[in-house]
């Protein structure tokens, strides 16, 4: 039977053709991949790499050749998800230089949420403003933090903050601020850029740009007058989802250390959470955004594919990685994101993106959010699935928005094909395996084997699904597709202290995280995760926080933020069940007011 087919989209570049997918079943059957920690993990390691029938058997196992049973027969291979919303009536690459031009009016007076408050950008702001404190006090405060949350750094120049800090301390006395974010401080994951600093990726190997030049993103915020503290903590070149990293060290769980931050943005996500930053930037290929953000109970951006330039590099997944902020408020994620996604005129995608300086008004159509029941809810815990409901009773009760079901096809054979091109990807850049870890090892080695007629199916299914999605968007404009931002609450270190010390490879447990978060990267679609509860731990005292995340259409940014902002009132609701600040949380405006603490060190 021939699929519903809708008219092609004006007003985008790139925009695919807006076809029905086929009428397929979901199916969610667990991995059956050996989990290995340990010296098993330390032989594996060294087998994979020498022996190309283990990693060919690794790669079959895993069910990579699965996509072979499928008619794509029909579906060119696409191998760039960008789509480009055309500018209205603006010149892109207008206020491109500057963060000033974004209107902070909107969040200088943003929600409170009594007694489980974080400092926003907006607190440090009026705090500089009215000389109750300076950036440089802040600044200072800060680095006398460092060492005891030196997990989630790796590289700080205390020099460099300082200087930075004093130049904004001057322009306030001056009454010149740049910003509102003019002497906030903010750090960015070692993925990126940063003039005067190193970057490994999390890695034994220096990454370092020899021109010693910063990621155009991350110069929007400077060029705002945020304090850029330094580089944070990742998984090993972004390969897994828990920042277990025997390398550089693995940050814990703010909220409570016997689970992992999840990755692998870990450090951006516990620096965040820990109140040391009210943003940080992250970088999210497989969910390497959403989910930290999500176990670490903050707020993470994946934005629309190429919206946000990471110009002169952004790491290695070049079809589905991208950059975003993580943030402890909806607001402030807001602010930084407007920001950092200034159009770059030296690339040509980011160049032709629309400027989103400025909030845009609440279109008057009904809200939608689309479920497909039995992805939402099947293989999920039961922790994550009630407090999921209930964020979605708010929605439709308190929030104006019509909850419809939808269909999504292939989704198994999806999130296969991501993991296939992810990897493939990652592999064609690393030509040697010696200095990784075993199980980094292990991933590389089993990505190499992927054949180039197996690669292109991966692709036909890429476009199959971006169809899919386009012919839902046209369907039912505005419509955000919702559901758990991973199906299980953290991710517990089942095996203690000796998996931080050498690693594990648990290529089941990984699967399962990313569940949900691999169709914005594969599709280049924007996607949201909110806090929206807190289950009870395998483990220890701390609760463990839930996230929901909604997936909107390419360029769709503006009705995620607005999502956002509904399920912020729900999450800092009074109560035992809302979010609440984890017990490592600092207090930086009260200790850079107090001069410090002698407990910092």
């Amino acid at each position: 039977m021939e699929k519903t087919q809708q008219p092609v989209k004006v007003g985008y570049y790139g925009y695919p053709e807006a076809k029905e997918g086929p009428n397929t079943t979901y199916s969610n059957q667990q991995a059956s991949n050996p989990v290995l920690r340990g010296i098993p993990l330390a032989i594996a390691g060294s087998l994979v790499t020498h022996l190309n029938l283990v990693s060919s058997f690794l790669w079959s196992n895993a069910g990579f050749n699965s996509l072979r049973r499928l008619d794509l027969e029909d579906y060119e291979p696409r191998y760039d998800p960008t789509v480009i919303p055309k500018a209205k009536n603006e010149s892109t690459t207008a206020n491109a230089g500057s963060g000033s031009t974004v209107d902070h009016a909107v969040y200088i007076n943003g929600p409170k949420y009594p007694n489980r408050h974080y400092y926003t950008i907006a607190d440090y702001h009026s705090a500089y403003e009215s000389g109750k404190l300076t950036p440089t006090a802040v600044a200072q405060a800060l680095l006398d933090l460092v060492p005891k949350h030196k997990a989630a750094f790796l590289d700080v120049k205390k020099d460099q903050v300082l200087a930075a800090a004093e130049a904004s301390t001057q322009r306030y006395k001056d009454g010149n601020s740049r910003s509102m974010l003019d002497g906030v401080p903010v750090s960015v994951k070692d993925e990126v850029d940063l003039k005067g600093h190193s970057k490994s990726m999390g890695s034994s190997t220096d990454y370092t740009n020899p021109q010693d030049v910063t990621s155009w993103c991350v110069r929007k915020w400077e060029e705002a007058g945020a304090v850029i503290v330094g580089k944070l903590n990742m998984h090993e070149q972004g390969l897994d989802t828990t920042n277990n990293n025997p390398i550089t060290g693995t940050p814990l769980n703010p909220h409570n250390p016997h689970y992992y931050t999840g990755g692998s943005s870990g450090g951006s996500a516990y620096a965040t959470a820990a109140g040391l930053f009210p943003v940080t930037l992250g970088a999210d290929g497989g969910g390497s955004i959403r989910i930290p953000a999500a176990y670490c109970g903050v707020y993470g951006l994946k934005p629309s594919h190429a919206r946000v330039s990471g110009s002169p590099t952004i790491g290695l997944a070049q079809s589905t990685g991208v950059l975003g902020p993580i943030a402890s408020s909806m607001a402030d994620l807001e602010y930084a994101y407007r920001i950092m996604s200034a159009p770059n005129p030296s690339s040509t995608h980011s160049s032709a993106f629309p400027s989103p300086t400025t909030r845009i008004p609440t279109p008057p159509s009904q809200k939608l959010i689309g479920i497909y029941k039995p992805y939402f809810t099947t293989g999920v815990d039961p922790s994550v699935l009630s407090a999921c409901n209930a964020a979605l009773s708010y929605f439709s009760n308190h929030g104006n928005y019509h909850i419809i079901d939808i269909h999504l096809p292939y989704l198994p054979q999806g999130q296969l094909a991501h993991a296939m091109t992810i990897l493939s990807e990652i592999s064609s850049e690393l030509t040697s395996l010696s200095s990784l870890t075993p199980a980094n090892k292990i991933l590389i080695s089993v990505g190499k084997q992927t054949p180039a007629t197996d690669f292109l199916l991966a692709q036909r299914l890429r476009n199959l699904l971006m169809q899919h999605l386009a012919f839902l968007f046209q369907k039912h404009p505005g419509l955000l597709i919702v559901t758990p931002t991973t199906p299980n609450a953290g991710w517990h270190i089942s095996g203690g202290a000796a998996d931080l010390k050498y690693g594990v490879s648990d290529a089941n447990m990984s699967l399962r995280a990313m569940t949900y978060v691999w169709m914005a990267n594969f599709s280049g679609c924007p996607s949201l995760t909110i806090p929206v509860g807190r289950a009870r731990p395998k483990e220890g005292e701390g609760m463990v926080p839930v996230g929901l995340m909604a997936m909107g259409e390419w360029g769709g940014e503006e009705g995620l933020m607005e999502w956002g902002r509904v399920g912020e009132e729900w999450a800092w609701r009074e109560g035992p069940e809302g979010m609440g600040k984890p017990g490592v949380w600092e207090d930086v405006l009260g200790l850079a007011g107090r001069g410090g603490s002698d407990d910092a060190s």
